[in-house]
């Protein structure tokens, strides 16, 4: 065997529960939300936050509606101790706001923490320490009684310093670390150890919390772990119950979201997922999730790409383009069936913007993110015609008719196959116009006057170079039919209208008109041209000799004799 070796693994055991509930529970509201961007994130960056950083994103947070801000470790580094000093003396904690310190379960430390809360009005007291059998063993050296006393002395720690500053109102907060690896009994055993020190049933606001330090198990098991432990926990009427995922298996919001289901009330986490390993559970993916459910998240995302620049910039971490929600790419189709889809959608749409969100490929409206609908369809060597005929409408109000966009797909495409990468909005508009819509001199159209004779029409059409224009005549049921006949009559050129649409571009009556005509020359290769004009019959006659001229010009046969006749 190599080094990847599986036998020196062995897998997770689960707690033994029966009679689960978690799995018929829905989730009807968002649990709290706290951000540990600011100590967790920061602590696990190659280069820490300085202070002005942090007050960046401390306000980012505040202004996206976290009422719980994890504002650092004060007791473990002078620049977290500053921090915390800077935003409590500047008055930079909304009323609304409570933020929340982190602590090792030793005296000093807690003292020095205090220091560091000094006049704030509100704030949460964070203490844990390890609890699972490996820490045990390898790292303290001690058994279950000796965790548990280091647990109750920190509680008692914490008690004590915040009876010395009355005049701010204190929460407690005990998380045994590693819990999803702990014996479950344990982890009951040692909160409830804490709770006899805190007596949150005689009033003290209190937190269990419960961390996936490390990501072992399943995320059902891990719902399973929280289910039994909210059973078996005396008083958890009187606590808050928390957990704090972390993402080594790649489940941490999974594994939230079952934990709520099976009784959590509070959920800890970072923006886009940032922290030590994979990270910590993606509170942006999970509030996504249940505002893309009709739940309201009690955080507004609406500014996502501001976010998104906010966080790389003070964390140097980049948001990955296929991030959940928020990365640049989630709400762009290059797939040509995609890109189709999306265009119908949002034509069903239209008429209906208070109805419920439906579009093919679009869980969410990207305009909820602050997004740009023009990012939604982008052109590679993999779109097809839905997505070139979306761009050209989206961008340029150009709508074609299917047997067009087909055509014009497989220009884009070759560009695209040749630029070996995206094609833009704009060299779309500029390979339409280049291919459709110029017409050689000789097939331009000059003027044309129309008369009717009986049930037929009759056309005198005006074309070619100004200095020696061509007077073609012919009669037809109407004005292309004329126009045909003409070229009968005055070349000999026998065209074929294969296809046709015309359609104002806006309405009113100032509104200029398109033709679009697919020909072909004696059934010779046929060729399409598109044509703008102040009126339908200018764009449709236009439409048809520009047609015209470009199925000559692949028709080497006829190329030369109907160009000399022409000149």
């Amino acid at each position: 065997m190599g080094t990847f070796n599986h036998r020196r693994y062995r897998a997770f055991t689960p707690v033994h529960k029966p009679d689960r509930r978690w799995p018929n529970r829905r989730m009807h509201h968002a649990p709290v939300w706290t951000s540990v961007d600011l100590r967790d994130g920061n602590q696990a960056l190659v280069s820490p936050m300085s202070v002005e950083q942090k007050l960046r994103i401390f306000d980012l947070l505040v202004r996206m509606g976290f009422r719980e801000i994890e504002v650092g470790f004060p007791a473990a580094s002078q620049p977290d101790f500053d921090f915390v000093r800077r935003i409590i003396e500047e008055d930079r904690i909304p009323e609304q706001v409570t933020i929340q310190v982190l602590i090792q379960a030793r005296e000093a430390l807690i003292d020095r923490t205090y220091e560091a809360l000094k006049g704030v009005r509100r704030a949460i007291v964070h203490v844990y320490n390890s609890t699972n059998p490996t820490q045990r063993e390898q790292v303290f050296g001690l058994d279950r009684e000796g965790i548990q006393a280091i647990a109750v002395r920190g509680a008692e720690w914490v008690k004590a310093g915040a009876a010395r500053y009355p005049e701010t109102e204190w929460v407690f907060q005990y998380s045994p670390e590693s819990f999803s690896t702990t014996e479950p009994d344990y982890a009951v055993d040692i909160c409830e150890a804490v709770n006899e020190v805190w007596r949150p049933d005689q009033g003290q606001a209190v937190i269990l919390n419960l961390p996936a330090t490390v990501e072992s198990a399943m995320p059902n098991v891990f719902a399973d772990q929280i289910e039994w432990f909210c059973d078996h926990l005396r008083g958890r009427e009187h606590v808050q119950i928390s957990v704090h995922n972390h993402n080594d298996r790649g489940c941490a919001v999974a594994a939230a979201e079952l934990a709520v289901l099976a009784g959590a009330d509070r959920v800890e986490g970072t923006l886009f997922g940032n922290g030590e390993r994979t990270g910590n559970m993606d509170i942006l993916t999970m509030a996504m999730n249940l505002y893309s459910q009709g739940i309201d998240p009690q955080l507004d995302m609406s500014m996502g790409t501001e976010i998104a620049d906010i966080y790389t910039a003070c964390t140097g971490m980049i948001v990955p383009p296929r991030h959940p929600w928020f990365g640049e790419l989630v709400y762009t189709a290059f797939s040509g069936s995609h890109q189709d889809a999306i265009r119908k959608g949002m034509h069903h749409r239209r008429g209906r913007a208070d109805a419920v969100w439906e579009v093919p490929y679009l869980p969410v409206d990207p305009a909820d993110l602050g997004r740009k609908y023009e990012e939604v369809v982008r052109i590679n060597s993999q779109s097809g015609k839905g997505g070139v005929a979306h761009v050209l409408e989206r961008d340029h109000g150009i709508s074609l008719p299917r047997w067009l966009a087909q055509d014009f797909s497989t220009v884009v495409q070759a560009a695209s196959e040749q630029e070996a990468g995206e094609v833009s909005s704009a060299q779309i508009f500029a390979l339409f116009e280049s291919h459709y819509c110029h017409p050689a001199e000789d097939w331009h159209l000059r003027r044309y006057r129309l008369s009717r004779e009986g049930e037929q029409v009759a056309a005198t059409v005006v074309l070619g170079p100004e200095a020696r224009p061509h007077i073609l005549q012919g009669k037809g049921s109407g004005a292309v039919a004329a126009l045909v006949d003409a070229l009968i009559q005055s070349w000999g050129v026998r065209a074929e209208v294969e296809q046709f649409d015309q359609h104002a571009l806006g309405s009113g009556t100032g509104a200029r008109a398109m033709a679009c005509a697919r020909v072909s020359v004696d059934h010779g290769h046929a060729a399409s041209a598109v044509a703008f004009g102040e009126d339908t019959t200018e764009a449709a006659l236009q439409a048809v000799l520009s047609a015209i001229g470009r199925s000559v010009a692949k028709n080497n046969a006829w190329s030369t004799s109907i160009e000399q006749q022409v000149r």
